[in-house]
């Protein structure tokens, strides 16, 4: 056990990339405990990790968020924000907010988020007089709630792996990832005055609203079709990924007339690269999650967390801790590939409803999307505007207070993650 160990954590410190190291951890797992003999089910592990049907909903949601992006679907989200809260004092941030919402319930990628609204919105609010740290941080806050509000590429996952409904996840994040841009808009205001944040001289105009409604009714009705599709029963998760493609493709294509064969060529590379990063994660996780399952250290985390309290609180608290703090250090995806089949038990043990343990495991990994060293989101924004993690964290601290405060009512209070789905019967 400890030879996995120091090759696990090893390999990470001289940054060997995750998947590899979760395979090459699990493979010495595996010869440890068996020899020559166990590693032919190195293959069959890697193999099993990624057969799930559900998990073709990932490359197509993935490829519809690039679609949006190249065909100007994101910038008349954008618009339509602006129109509705633009003239707020720090407008051009709380549109960042408001436009997040509305491409999160299209993609449920936070990296995509923060990459589409890094190269349009940061820009924009520089222009207007926002500092960039300040302007990234907010884009940094953001994002995470694309992969809350759903659908969401991580409650796909999480779904698939612990047998939990994906329509009754994607049901409960509904609520947690409003919360947080409400939340995330109140540090704006409060941040307004002291930072000196633009206010627009023309206050709220129906006229534009209406316009920019018009202009962005087509985008708009992509998450309801989405959300209404799953929630409703009418379609699987997969089928309602592929339906947003063809849809985007539709609007982006034929109506707005924005793609082209070249675009569609390098967003299918892009789909491609990005979906075998994160399923050769998967299914590497997955020869690893055997050798743990084998040397029952799941169970032993278990008896650990109930040794030192068999109160809920506690041991939820415990567990908020431990996710926050490995996802500082580790890939979400593996992260959770990881830790689910080690907590999601312990939740059950101590009573939590499946749906709320989920919702909970996937709001903190999404927090550590922007926490250093290794935020995605983080780097993200630092590559496509040239400015500092280090600076965009320091600026980003106000809103990690307020979204770890939302974790904590999410973990503690049940009745706010179960009202949408014990409403719809999920």
């Amino acid at each position: 056990m400890i030879v996995v160990v120091v090759i696990f954590f090893g390999f990470i410190l001289v940054g060997v990339p995750i998947g590899y190291v979760l395979g090459i951890a699990g493979i010495s797992g595996l010869i440890q405990i068996g020899g020559d003999n166990f590693l032919g089910m190195a293959a069959k592990r890697f193999f099993e990790g990624l057969n799930l049907f559900t998990f073709m909903a990932m490359p197509f949601f993935i490829l519809a968020g690039e679609i949006m992006n190249r065909s100007g679907i994101t910038g008349r989200l954008i618009e339509f924000a602006e129109s509705l809260v633009g003239y707020l004092r720090g407008g051009l941030a709380h549109s960042n907010m408001v436009a997040s919402v509305m491409f999160a319930g299209m993609t449920g990628a936070a990296v995509s988020d923060a990459a589409a609204f890094g190269n349009t919105l940061v820009p924009a609010m520089v222009k207007k007089g926002y500092s960039r740290p300040f302007s990234c941080a907010v884009t940094a806050a953001g994002s995470i709630i694309g992969p809350t509000i759903p659908p969401s590429n991580l409650m796909v996952i999480y779904g698939s792996l612990m047998g939990v409904s994906i329509a009754g996840l994607f049901a409960a994040g509904i609520l947690p990832g409003l919360l947080i841009a409400l939340i995330c808009m109140a540090v704006i205001a409060g941040l307004g005055r002291r930072l000196g944040l633009p206010k627009s001289e023309n206050g709220p105009s129906l006229r534009r609203i209406m316009a920019a409604f018009r202009s962005s009714f087509l985008a708009i009705l992509m998450p309801v079709i989405i959300l209404g599709g799953i929630l409703s029963g009418i379609v699987t998760p997969t089928e309602a990924a592929a339906i947003a493609v063809f849809y985007a493709l539709i609007v982006g294509g034929f109506i707005y007339r924005a793609l082209s064969m070249n675009d569609i060529l390098e967003m299918l590379i892009r789909t491609a690269q990005i979906t075998g990063i994160v399923f050769l994660i998967i299914a590497s996780a997955s020869i690893l999650g055997w050798w743990m399952t084998f040397m029952q250290i799941p169970q032993a985390i278990a008896a650990w967390f109930l040794s030192v309290s068999d109160n809920p609180n506690v041991i939820i608290g415990l567990i908020l801790l431990l996710l926050l703090l490995v996802g500082m250090f580790m890939d979400i995806n593996a992260a959770l590939i990881i830790l689910a089949p080690v907590l999601a038990p312990l939740t059950l043990t101590i009573g939590m409803d499946p749906v709320q343990a989920g919702i909970m495991i996937v709001l903190a990994l999404n927090i550590s999307l922007m926490t250093p060293p290794v935020g995605a989101c983080l780097f993200v924004l630092a590559s496509v505007t040239g400015e500092r993690i280090e600076l965009i964290s320091k600026a980003l601290i106000p809103f990690l207070i307020a979204e770890v405060a939302i974790l904590i009512i999410v973990a503690f209070w049940p009745g706010l993650t179960l009202f949408i789905p014990r409403l719809l019967g999920l």
